[in-house]
């Protein structure tokens, strides 16, 4: 599968200069000096009778000699030559002689001008489009409708060059409820989940210029939470889908992506992981540049689902490795600014954090129930978790295969067992199912080897990766033998968190969270058992790029500024 987005060349920084600006030449005459006849000498009165006192007759009658008028005149070039450049320099429009000697003066930066350019419908980058097709500023809506929560991505960009480039992004997020905020919180309640992306759309209405709004396409793309809601109601995700497309049409001015484009769509999860590795690699300038450089791989944590993408090298078949990526449902095509990528991406649905956390429990309680399936007394009472730390404990509803359903409290053990919790991660990963094509990562789902075929560059982890760590005080690289350190000193409850005191809001951080040490094991077992990562192997966290929110959502976008003609801004500004 290949994605229509097509991102050509971005401008270099010098693309953005100009050097045409001259400094303005400025010329001045000064009096010629005129060959004296030769019968001056015979008509020149005494020396000195011209300048005495009172003697105007003769001065008016008498001729100076050639060194009397050369002095003369040089005295008045001088003097109209000093006259000229004091006119130069204290003249309001004489910028000329003075740029070249102080250099130019920069304009005010409360200017009309500068606050024109700088505007929303304006860029500091250039003063027109490189292309009579596309107007100089565009905006992009996109609304991230995730398991946990909706979030909306208003993103501006400038035409300057062949290659739309990013300037701003204003991000929201719905407010955060028990039993999440998200679409598929709504359940039955179409109309309701519709609504909850009013509070998002406010941030458009704001942010977006009323000349631009009938021309910036809006799209809104689900994740897992709706893919899941079908697996518990068949139908359910495409009413909530057609009341939000609905409500988008008939209340707010942006125009809705067609549903043949994807406008309001449950994403495939393919699709989700790609748009992600997109974003990352352009804001990291990897791709749309004329050289190709090593591209960077990306590992998103959602609540429902977990991805993996990079673009893997096979060197030599040595080995038992393949020459190539293997077709499949896996591999990706991604074309860019004449290069080709091939990738290998993956969704694993069922992996993300919070589908994680109900899979140990429910693990949990299904070991327990295995022992004793007649007597369930054991449910009335605290269950001891080895993924709670000591001290704290958390109430859960189980449900398990067999259609049982529990709300019991989750304990603590007494002592940290660290270690236990990440035999109950690794568990679920299913690492021993079925691999029909090796190599495979987990549950039998095949992955080239990162060791063998992407081996020293950069992995990006984020989303609940970052939101997990750096709030600890982990910088912005670090292992994951590192990460597993850290882990255990969070598993043994608050009285292993002294070394966290120093870190502002880390101890308020862990004692909100009881499930801490819980997401902290999964995230190792996923990158070190599940994905196979080395301990050693060095991953980067991070939330932004350059300022601009990191995930699928700006990968998705970019596309959505050229699909349908019926967006093209008539909007012209002159600069």
């Amino acid at each position: 599968m290949s994605t229509a987005f097509d991102a050509r060349r971005r401008p270099s920084l010098w693309s953005y200069l100009s050097f045409n600006s001259k400094p303005r030449r400025r010329s001045s005459s000064l009096p010629k000096h005129e060959t004296p006849s030769p019968d001056s000498k015979e008509n020149t009165p005494p020396k000195g009778s011209w300048g005495r006192a009172g003697n105007l007759e003769g001065y008016k009658e008498a001729s100076m000699t050639g060194g009397q008028r050369a002095r003369l005149l040089k005295t008045a070039g001088f003097i109209t030559l000093v006259v000229l450049l004091l006119y130069l320099f204290t003249s309001r429009d004489g910028a000329g002689v003075r740029d070249m000697v102080q250099g130019a003066q920069k304009p005010s930066s409360t200017s009309t001008t500068d606050k024109k350019i700088a505007g929303p419908l304006g860029t500091t980058k250039c003063s027109k489009s490189s292309s009579r097709d596309k107007p100089l500023i565009q905006y992009a809506l996109m609304i991230d409708a995730g398991s946990t929560g909706s979030r909306i991505h208003v993103y501006k960009f400038n035409n300057c060059g062949s290659t739309p480039e990013l300037e701003s992004e204003e991000f929201k997020m719905t407010e955060k409820k028990e039993g999440g905020s998200g679409l598929s919180s709504y359940g039955d309640d179409a109309e309701g989940a519709a609504k909850s992306l009013d509070m998002l759309l406010e941030v458009a209405m704001k942010t977006v210029p009323d000349k631009l709004k009938g021309c910036s396409p809006i799209a809104v793309k689900a994740t897992a939470g709706l893919r899941k809601l079908d697996q518990k109601k068949e139908g359910a995700s495409k009413k909530i889908l057609d009341a939000v497309r609905n409500r988008l049409e008939t209340k707010f001015p942006f125009p809705v992506v067609s549903a043949v484009n994807g406008g309001v769509e449950v994403m495939d999860g393919k699709d989700e992981g790609v748009y992600a590795w997109i974003t990352t690699n352009y804001l990291l300038g990897k791709i749309g540049g004329p050289d190709k450089s090593p591209t960077a791989a990306v590992f998103d944590l959602g609540g429902g689902s977990t991805q993996i993408v990079f673009e893997p090298t096979f060197k030599s078949p040595s080995g038992g490795m393949p020459e190539t990526l293997h077709e499949g449902e896996h591999k990706y095509v991604f074309k860019t600014g004449g290069t080709t990528y091939e990738l290998y991406q993956h969704s694993h649905l069922g992996y993300g954090l919070m589908a994680a956390r109900e899979s140990i429990h429910k693990s949990v309680v299904q070991a327990l129930h295995d022992a004793s399936p007649t007597d369930k007394s054991w449910a009335s009472s605290p269950i001891s978790n080895p993924c709670i730390a000591p001290g704290m404990s958390r109430e859960v509803n189980v449900t398990l295969d067999s259609g049982d359903f529990y709300t019991t409290t989750m304990a603590g053990p007494k002592d940290a067992a660290s270690a236990q919790c990440r035999g109950l991660a690794e568990k679920i990963l299913l690492k021993d199912k079925q691999c029909d094509l090796a190599p495979c990562s987990f549950g039998g789902i095949h992955q080239p080897s990162l060791e063998k075929t992407f081996a020293r560059e950069d992995v990006y982890i984020f989303s609940y990766f970052f939101d997990r760590t750096k709030p600890l005080g982990m910088p912005e690289s670090f292992t994951v033998a590192e990460l597993r350190d850290l882990t255990a000193k969070v598993c043994e409850g608050e009285k292993g968190w002294a070394s966290f005191g120093a870190v502002e809001g880390a101890l308020e951080e862990l004692k909100g969270r009881p499930e801490y040490c819980l997401d902290l094991n999964f995230m190792v077992g996923l990158l070190h058992t599940g994905y196979d990562m080395g301990l050693n192997r060095e991953v980067k966290i991070a939330k932004k790029i350059k300022g601009n929110e990191l995930g699928w959502c700006l990968g998705a976008s970019l596309p959505l500024l050229s699909q349908e003609s019926g967006w093209k801004c008539k909007v012209t500004e002159s600069h």
